[in-house]
């Protein structure tokens, strides 16, 4: 009888949030999951380091970054089909956002291996909740192009987008993205996140004109840099009255009922506002 040894469960990939900058913002959890795994792929083997001797960690590491990723996904790949756990790190946050992972992660869905997230620090979302603009939509836009009319172009996309608008930007680009953001948006307001949670952390709040020449006096920006901007103001509501909105409606055909919800919803008053007025002589 000619026995079969069954292959053994695949790994888990866990994609693990890492402090910005203070060590102590790791959380219990990736502690336990870079303690428990068999391998920890990182963007900088140096900085990660630095984070694992922090909190005694001695689990073997591994680079993986934007230069390597291609051909370091098939290895770590090998690892999880042979049963081994691997986590996956960044320099700073989240893996994936703005910084390598996303490439191993979709391989990995695409072969059905398990993918587990240890969420904790993102940059961006830090930057927004501190920033006092709007934050029930908005949209990530990561790093601009680094040449100025490609840069400019993307700006323009994104000029009537009404969510609060979230940058990555390079400190060397910032003053002149800041200038492209004035001509393509607008003097919107803005707030700009330098270094968090870092020794020289630094917070700016105005309009995108007044961060600018804050910068630009300085002579030179250093550390990593977080933008949110405020999006584009919505437009104003028509100039059409309830009652020639309401009309109009039920002459294409809508019930009354349906009229006032749509006339309310148009014109952004309450219901019971159109009611008043367009059945108040009924």
């Amino acid at each position: 009888m000619i026995l079969t040894v069954p292959p053994p469960a695949p790994g888990r990939l866990f994609v693990v949030a890492t402090p910005l900058g203070n060590l102590g913002d790791i959380t219990l959890r990736a502690i336990e999951v870079l303690r428990a795994v068999g391998l920890v792929a990182c963007e900088d083997t140096r900085r990660t380091a630095r984070l694992l001797q922090a909190h005694g960690i001695r689990t073997p590491t591994t680079s993986y970054f934007e230069h390597n990723e291609r051909f370091k996904t098939a290895s770590i790949l090998e690892a999880l089909r042979a049963g081994r756990d691997v986590a996956l790190v960044s320099d700073a946050g989240t893996p994936g956002i703005s910084d390598p992972g996303y490439r191993l992660v979709s391989e990995a869905r695409a072969e059905g291996l398990p993918v587990i997230p240890v969420p904790g620090p993102n940059a961006a979302v830090a930057a927004l909740s501190v920033s006092g603009l709007p934050t029930d939509r908005f949209l990530f836009v990561g790093f601009l192009p680094r040449k100025a009319q490609a840069r400019k172009s993307a700006l323009a996309e994104l000029a009537q987008v009404p969510a609060t608008l979230v940058f990555h930007e390079s400190p060397v680009r910032i003053v002149e993205a800041l200038a492209d953001m004035v001509d393509a948006l607008g003097d919107r307001s803005a707030f700009l996140c330098r270094e968090a949670t870092k020794v020289h952390e630094e917070y700016l709040r105005g309009t995108l004109g007044e961060i600018r020449a804050s910068l630009g006096s300085r002579g030179a920006v250093k550390g990593e840099v977080v933008l949110v901007v405020a999006g584009a103001a919505e437009e104003p509501p028509p100039a059409e009255s309830v009652e020639e909105t309401f009309a109009g409606l039920v002459a294409r055909g809508l019930t009354r009922r349906a009229a006032v919800k749509e006339t309310a919803r148009r014109l952004r008053l309450p219901a019971r506002e159109v009611y008043r007025r367009v059945l108040r002589d009924e």
